[in-house]
């Protein structure tokens, strides 16, 4: 199935003193989504919670948002020419009944490990309609102190990180601070769907009392991701990008960017974050 990790060697210059040494690197392979036999998608990741992986990327695009929806994931048999599988390619079965999209559209299939899925006709076609409006009732109120903690939590359930530093994370948290589940991969985007399929497959969506945490940057794709699953809260360490705060204002998805300690920017969603003051500045 792949490791998640794999040796190279290296040449290192550490003061100009060269030395040969091996070196441990994140995995990177491919991984074709095919939707019911059909072909969808092909994503960059690091091996493993690959049905995982598959499932939240289907909820994202709007395909899934319930565990009944859901018949089975397999790894497709044959999938070379010599017949042997190399486990990087994946079919969804979805229940009978289940609204299929169109995947003969235009759209770019292929997706990086920087950017998941791109290249789509137009931002109106990214904009997936959410199955469910974010709902968290009663609403959330989250002290700034507890959301100054997470990313010290996150970065020392990193395993495969210290490793490597190689890889993206995201982790789950409940509206407590306690630690639900964390994902790592190469792509950022994937680690985020990890995370949501593995939710769908527990029959736990929406996630409506939570707070993603992604180890990077707040892009459009992974607020579009939180919407999808349910995630009243998203926090990144860095910056959010401007269609991620036109989206989360759109949707009511609570922002937070350049978490960093007790420093953190609210973009959107204000109204979930228990501020003591406010103090306007020009």
């Amino acid at each position: 199935m792949g490791r998640v990790t794999e040796r190279r060697k290296v040449i290192r210059i550490r003061d100009g003193a060269v030395s040969s040494r091996a070196d441990t690197l994140v995995a990177e392979e491919p991984l074709e989504i095919r939707l019911n036999g059909k072909p969808l998608a092909i994503t960059m990741r690091t091996p493993g919670d690959d049905f995982a992986l598959a499932a939240g990327f289907l909820v994202s695009e709007g395909v899934l948002a319930e565990q009944a929806e859901l018949q089975n994931i397999v790894y497709c048999a044959g999938a070379t020419a010599d017949g042997s599988n190399t486990y990087n390619v994946v079919d969804v079965r979805t229940a009978p009944g289940v609204a299929l999209p169109d995947i003969t559209l235009e759209r770019n299939v292929y997706t990086t490990s920087s950017c998941g899925l791109c290249g789509k006709a137009s931002l109106d076609a990214v904009r997936t309609t959410a199955r469910r409006p974010i709902a968290d009732t009663p609403p959330l109120r989250i002290e700034p102190g507890l959301l100054a903690g997470l990313p010290d939590r996150l970065r020392a359930a990193q395993r495969v990180f210290d490793r490597t530093g190689g890889l993206h994370a995201a982790a789950l948290f409940d509206e407590h601070g306690e630690l639900l589940d964390i994902r790592e991969d190469v792509g950022r985007h994937n680690a985020v769907d990890k995370l949501v399929g593995r939710a769908l497959r527990d029959g736990r969506l929406p996630l409506s009392r939570t707070i993603l945490l992604v180890s990077g940057r707040a892009s459009f794709e992974l607020a579009q991701k939180a919407v999808m699953a349910g995630i009243p809260v998203l926090a990144a360490v860095s910056a959010p990008s401007s269609l991620a705060v036109d989206l989360a204002a759109e949707t009511g998805l609570t922002l937070v960017g350049f978490l960093r300690g007790a420093n953190m920017n609210v973009y959107a969603g204000e109204d979930r974050i228990a501020l003591r003051a406010a103090t306007t500045h020009n």
